[in-house]
């Protein structure tokens, strides 16, 4: 076969799946965001954080969630690198230099992932997964809280209000992200 006809077989399926998930995940989104109900798990979560998520926000308050929770998830990446040299399972890896360290915390925080290291040479297990496996997931559950505020943002223009970032941020990571990446993991299997 072909590269050619590869390359088109393959942005064929892509389109296919894409037209046939499109209309029930955006439905199921579209529920996900707009529920007035929290699951148990979800007030836990709430609680643990001391967030109100029944509080509805303007875009100020919106926007300083989003840059608090930003700013705590650079510190704690940059921080677990920094004293990489004293995790377990450092796997003997002393720690990333300060510079670098900001760049990969900045990097993966705004879901960029730049990389400019070799992380199976430079990083033990509790930095890769605890760091940076995390930060690739919450920081994909902040850019779609961030566009579904948007969206309200022009459904709502008269009231200004964008609903709770937090509500957004755990219910988009726990009623859809998680799901969808057990759903990936058993396909995989």
């Amino acid at each position: 076969m072909s590269p050619v006809l590869a390359g088109v077989l393959q942005f064929l399926a892509l389109f296919a799946a894409l037209a046939l998930a499109y209309r029930p995940l955006g439905d199921y989104m579209a529920r996900v965001y707009s529920s007035d109900k929290h699951l148990r798990v979800e007030k836990w979560i709430y609680k643990a954080i001391g967030a109100n998520p029944s509080t509805e926000m303007r875009w100020p308050a919106y926007l300083r969630g989003v840059l608090a929770f930003s700013a705590v998830s650079v510190l704690f990446l940059y921080l677990m690198q920094r004293l990489q040299g004293s995790l377990p399972g450092s796997l003997g890896f002393v720690s990333i230099p300060a510079d670098q360290a900001f760049n990969t915390a900045a990097s993966f925080v705004s879901n960029t992932n730049w990389q400019s290291y070799s992380g199976e040479q430079a990083m033990g297990h509790v930095v890769q997964t605890g760091g940076l496996a995390v930060q690739n997931f919450v920081s994909a559950a902040v850019g779609i809280a961030v566009a579904v505020a948007l969206v309200r943002g022009f459904a709502r223009s008269r009231t200004g209000e964008l609903g709770n970032f937090w509500s957004d941020l755990v219910r988009g990571t726990v009623r859809i992200l998680i799901p969808i990446s057990v759903i990936g993991a058993v396909v995989l299997v």
